[in-house]
């Protein structure tokens, strides 16, 4: 199994640098796309068979019209869900705020640079989906040792409660999961954002944010808009994160045990949306149609059509 692993990793890694050197680039992140948006046809054969399955009971039995109409209203409700957590998640991928920077004048020669304004932009989800993976892989370490050791949920003793305790059903997971999100998000901008060397940069380059004087005051400042910007953009990886973890077993499998009248029928799983994987999809398409705009601005057709 090992051997199987690094095999297909090098194979998946080769067909990357294929991509990359003949294609728009992204090798890994289509070859992710691609995977995740093969399982987008299953969730909607999941749909399909659930309203078959509702029609069928009532054609047998027409006292089964309640649970026809639970699933088309469930079947409705999900599309829309879908479609605004959709629309959510580009508005945000793309929203930014943008600091107004003003440069000075220079006179070199004979010729005068300088004057123009221009901003600072700051995206608001500037981390991307790393801190939901950091925090879901230490979120599920307890879960996983506990597991490695034996212990199961439901078993009798500290430990037994410990797992039921770490359980994705108990209401203490999803709270941990979203306190790791913060940290981390502000954790993984601190480390690839340094406020000091952008002040630096304004202050060499002649520029200056108006109201706000070079050095540290531009330093503070650009500091306190990333803060504030940062703390939105975790609350929207909160949400995207958190809203399948607590809707599949709360909502949507007791709708589905009511409409199919069997527990093993349906599964929530095949009905979850958001997460890293929405996240994912939107950010390769984005990042896409910008390398292919790009590409056809500059006029540069090799490696795109060759």
């Amino acid at each position: 199994m090992i051997a199987c692993y690094c095999a297909g990793a090098a194979l998946v890694m080769w067909l990357a640098e294929k991509i990359n050197e003949n294609g728009l680039g992204n090798g890994i992140s289509l070859i992710l796309f691609a995977n995740i948006v093969s399982q987008f046809p299953h969730t909607f054969i999941q749909m399909f068979n659930l309203l078959k399955g509702a029609i069928e009971a009532v054609i047998a039995d027409s006292a089964a019209a309640a649970a026809l109409a639970i699933a088309i209203i469930f079947v409705v409700v999900l599309l829309i869900v879908m479609l605004a957590m959709l629309v959510f998640c580009v508005f945000i991928t793309g929203s930014e705020r943008r600091i107004p920077v003003q440069y000075a004048k220079r006179v070199v020669g004979r010729k005068m640079y300088g004057g123009q304004s221009t901003n600072l932009p700051l995206k608001l989800n500037m981390s991307g989906v790393m801190p939901v993976i950091f925090a879901s892989a230490i979120v599920s370490l307890p879960a996983t040792i506990m597991s490695f050791c034996g212990v199961r949920e439901g078993d009798p003793g500290f430990w037994g409660g410990f797992a039921s305790f770490m359980s994705a059903s108990n209401w203490f997971y999803p709270v941990l999961f979203a306190v790791l999100i913060i940290a981390f998000s502000y954790f993984y901008v601190q480390i690839s954002f340094d406020p000091l060397e952008v002040s630096n940069n304004l202050k060499k380059n002649g520029g200056m944010i108006p109201g706000i004087r070079q050095g540290r005051p531009t330093q503070e400042f650009i500091a306190k808009v990333l803060r504030r910007v940062t703390l939105m953009g975790a609350f929207f990886l909160m949400i995207i994160a958190i809203i399948p973890i607590v809707a599949a077993p709360h909502l949507i499998q007791p709708v589905l045990n009511h409409v199919s009248g069997s527990t093993t029928a349906y599964s929530a799983s095949s009905f979850q949306f958001g997460g890293t994987s929405l996240l994912i999809v939107i950010g390769v398409a984005l990042e896409s149609v910008r390398d292919l705009e790009a590409q056809l601005t500059m006029r540069s057709y090799k490696g795109f059509l060759n």
